[in-house]
């Protein structure tokens, strides 16, 4: 029986990146650094590396997507791509948090702590139960983390950790893939009354 196929990508920061594997094999990667511009990107960076390893959509096995925390849009963004992805596929799509991703193959337990926005950071605690501590990531100011292990430095980069996640995943009964946001919304509503709507 072959390898079963993951492609595994995250837009949750300013950054595109997806890593494809078959089995423990890396086919091929990329990570591209991008404030904006996720959405146009995305798909064309999929297709350029399913083709690098001479494969196609059809064959894939699962799908792994970066969950958050991080940018509204990017998540979003991802988090749709996959579900899309394998409902048109009829494949499974697992919803990976960074930090869980982050934390793939360090020694437990451990401490994993990621770069946030505006002097904060997002960080998680793992036991020594592969799958975590069954918590989710939490937001602190950086330097007023609570009493803990040491961080400990990702051992594989963000995509490649979705990917070898999701691999794992493939056949749980995981829900569908859905963001993780730790805060509320940027923007706010419009103060401008709404338009009337004439009869």
């Amino acid at each position: 029986m072959p390898d079963p196929v993951c492609l595994g990508f995250d837009a949750s920061a300013a950054h595109c990146a997806a890593a494809l594997l078959c089995g423990d094999r890396i086919l091929a990667a990329r990570f591209e650094t991008m404030a904006k511009g996720q959405a146009e990107r995305l798909f064309p960076m999929l297709e350029e590396m399913l083709a690098e390893a001479g494969l196609g959509w059809r064959d894939l096995d699962v799908i792994g997507v970066g969950i958050g925390p991080g940018n509204f849009t990017g998540i979003r963004v991802a988090v749709a791509a996959a579900r899309g992805l394998a409902l048109s596929l009829g494949i499974p799509a697992i919803g990976i948090a960074a930090t869980e991703a982050a934390a793939f193959g360090l020694p437990r337990p451990c401490r994993v702590v990621l770069p946030g926005r505006r002097g904060e950071v997002v960080w998680q605690d793992f036991g020594t139960d592969e799958q975590g501590d069954g918590g989710r990531p939490q937001q602190a100011a950086d330097g007023a983390l609570p009493p803990g292990p040491a961080p400990s430095a990702p051992a594989v980069p963000l995509a490649e950790g979705i990917a070898r996640r999701a691999l794992a995943r493939r056949h749980t009964d995981a829900p569908r893939p859905a963001p993780i946001y730790l805060r509320p919304a940027d923007a706010a509503p419009s103060r401008d009354p709404a338009p009337v709507i004439l009869p």
